[in-house]
């Protein structure tokens, strides 16, 4: 089923219309009828009774995304919601290392006391705690000093500033968002793959895939480092996607035309 965009957007947050000073223009978008004046919307192109929200030079109308643009639009406030996500998520992770990092020697103590409770309930059944990977691998972190373990919270802290930043720029879908989101996220991919060397999960599969379509999606769909004509083309064609601008030449094209 095709989504209609542009109706989807006005139910939720309503019409925009505007009242364009040229004549020739202001006439393909306004109307009279028995109930009132009708003007265009500029998003889904339906007329809506009453007065226009704002009027003025063509060039002055707002530029309302519609089309292509506002499901382009709508893919970024996803992405920026996931890298809202997993900002937040970050710095809660950065705030147990630090706190982890503060009482170090009271958590291993705690640790062990419960490793020498559950060592006898676990062999009974066959598993041995003391060559555990997870036992392992959480033993080894009780050995990092504390300057370690700061360190790796201080970057957990800058790893989730950068998301966060995405998230806000990807929301208001900010051009400069874009690059980092594309530059910070490709970096990052190699890291990515070497983990899933070391061990496979879904959860891991699954955020290289959506990394990856999103690095190609944002590039190639907002035209980023020149691909596919660069900003030059991405500009041209929000503005060929305004109804204001379509409305514009057909009406000239209109008044150019001779008369038979």
């Amino acid at each position: 089923m095709k989504i209609d965009w542009d109706r989807r957007t006005c139910a939720r947050n309503g019409h925009v219309t505007y009242a364009p000073d040229d004549p020739r223009l202001r006439v393909r978008l306004h109307a009279r009828t028995e109930l009132g004046d009708v003007w265009r919307c500029l998003r889904c192109g339906d007329f809506v009774l009453g007065e226009p929200h704002a009027s003025g030079p063509a060039e002055d109308a707002p530029l309302v995304p519609r089309g292509k643009v506002l499901r382009d639009l709508f893919v970024l406030r996803f992405l920026a919601v996931e890298r809202a996500v997993r900002g937040v998520f970050i710095v809660l992770v950065a705030v147990a290392v630090w706190k982890f990092s503060n009482s170090r020697n009271a958590v291993r103590r705690l640790f062990d006391e419960y490793l020498n409770v559950f060592r006898p309930v676990f062999r009974h059944f066959h598993y041995d705690l003391d060559h555990s990977p997870v036992v392992g691998s959480l033993q080894k972190v009780f050995g990092y000093r504390q300057s370690t373990l700061l360190l790796v919270a201080a970057l957990l802290l800058a790893y989730a500033l950068i998301e966060l930043v995405e998230a806000v720029g990807l929301w208001y879908a900010k051009r400069w968002a874009e690059y980092l989101t594309v530059v910070a996220t490709a970096a990052f991919l190699p890291l990515e793959i070497y983990e899933l060397t070391e061990h496979i999960s879904w959860l891991k599969i699954a955020t290289l895939v959506l990394n990856i379509l999103a690095v190609l999606y944002i590039a190639l769909t907002k035209r980023l480092f020149g691909l596919r004509g660069g900003r030059r083309k991405f500009e041209a064609e929000r503005h060929s996607a305004s109804l204001l601008e379509v409305e514009e030449s057909a009406g000239m094209a209109a008044h150019d035309r001779p008369l038979p």
